[in-house]
C-alpha cells in the first residue's frame, strides 16, 4: 500500500515520479517561493549545527549534494540572517570580547557552582522555531533548581528585545532577592548588550556567560530546548507566530512546568517539586521580594 504524501521525502517523491531534485527545486522555487525559502533555511540550520566547523562554501556544496541549485552568496546570506556564522567558533581563548560583537563579555560564575535553592541560577537561551513560510524565535529562563521555566517570549525578530521580554516576565514571576541570583547565557549580543545588562544590573543579578565552544557549560537551557524541539515543535506546523505562541505557550506553562516528569527532581514537575521545597526556604524568597519591591 502506497503511504500518504505526507509520509515521503522529497527525494522518494522525486525517486517515484522520476525527475531529479534539482529539478523539483526548480519548480518548487517558481511556484512557492516563500515555501522553498523556508524549507532552505530549516535544512541550512540543520547542517550548520552537525556540521559546525563547515564555512558557508562547504555548507553550499552539501546543500547542492542534496539536489538544491544554490550559490555561496546565498548561502552566506542566509546564514547572516539566521545567526548561523557563530556556530563555527575557534577554541576558547580569554578574551573580553565576543568576535561576533562589541559587548562586553563577562566570566562563567555557573560552572561547578552548587545550586541549593530557588532563584540562586538562572540559565537563558535562544532557539528557532520553523513556522509555515518563516521562522520565529523563542527566549526562555529557567531557573536551574527547580527546571522551571520562568520566562519566556517568542517573536520573529533577534533583536535585544526577545530576550529582554523573556527576562522582564522572569522577574515579574519571581521577584529575586538582589545580590543573591546568577544569570547565565551564551556570549550572544542579546545577552551581552547594554539593555539586557543594565536590567540585571538595576535587580542586583550577577551575569554569566559560557565559555566560547563550551555547549555543556549551559546544559540545563540545552536540556530544556531539546525536550521542547521532541515533544512540542518537531512535526508540528505553525500557521504564523501567533500559532507558535500560543501552542508553545501551553506547552511551557501547562505541560512541561506541571505536568512533565524529571529524573533529576526524583520524577517530580518543576512545579509540583517547588512545592516539596522547605516552608523556610520558600519563606526566605518571600521576605526577600517584599524587600525588594520596597
Amino acid at each position: 500500500m502506497t503511504p500518504p504524501r505526507g509520509a515521503l521525502s522529497s527525494e522518494r517523491m522525486c525517486t517515484l515520479m522520476g525527475v531529479s531534485r534539482a529539478s523539483y527545486y526548480r519548480h518548487w522555487r517558481q511556484v512557492a517561493p516563500r515555501r522553498e525559502e523556508t524549507e532552505l533555511r530549516d535544512v541550512l540550520q540543520r547542517l550548520a549545527v552537525s556540521h559546525r566547523h563547515y564555512g558557508y562554501r562547504r555548507l553550499t556544496e552539501l546543500l547542492r549534494r542534496d539536489g538544491w541549485a544554490i550559490n555561496h552568496k546565498r548561502v552566506l546570506r542566509l546564514m547572516r540572517t539566521d545567526n548561523l556564522l557563530c556556530v563555527r567558533r575557534a577554541a576558547f581563548v580569554p578574551a573580553t570580547t565576543d568576535s561576533g560583537h562589541d559587548w562586553r563579555v563577562v566570566p562563567n560564575l555557573a560552572r561547578g557552582m552548587q545550586v541549593t535553592g530557588l532563584d540562586q541560577l538562572w540559565v537563558a537561551d535562544i532557539t528557532y522555531v520553523r513556522l509555515l513560510e518563516e521562522f520565529a524565535f523563542l527566549a526562555v529562563v529557567l531557573d536551574a533548581f527547580s527546571r522551571r521555566v520562568v520566562g519566556w517570549a517568542l517573536e520573529r525578530h533577534l533583536r535585544a528585545a526577545l530576550a529582554v521580554a523573556a527576562l522582564r516576565m522572569a522577574l515579574a514571576a519571581r521577584r529575586p532577592a538582589p545580590g543573591q541570583l546568577i544569570h547565565h547565557s551564551d556570549r550572544g549580543v542579546q545577552y551581552a548588550c547594554v539593555e539586557y545588562s543594565a536590567l540585571l544590573e538595576a535587580h542586583g543579578i550577577q551575569p554569566s556567560m559560557s565559555r566560547i565552544g563550551s555547549p555543556y557549560d549551559n546544559a540545563r537551557a540545552e536540556s530544556f530546548m531539546s525536550t521542547l524541539k521532541r515533544e512540542e515543535v518537531d512535526g508540528r506546523e505553525y500557521r504564523d507566530a501567533a500559532h507558535a505562541r500560543r501552542s508553545i505557550g501551553t506547552f511551557i506553562d501547562v505541560v512541561y512546568n506541571r505536568q512533565r516528569l524529571h529524573s533529576a527532581l526524583s520524577y517530580l514537575a518543576p512545579v509540583e517539586f517547588e512545592a516539596t521545597l522547605s516552608p523556610l526556604i520558600l519563606l526566605g524568597r518571600t521576605e526577600h521580594a517584599v524587600h525588594h519591591a520596597y
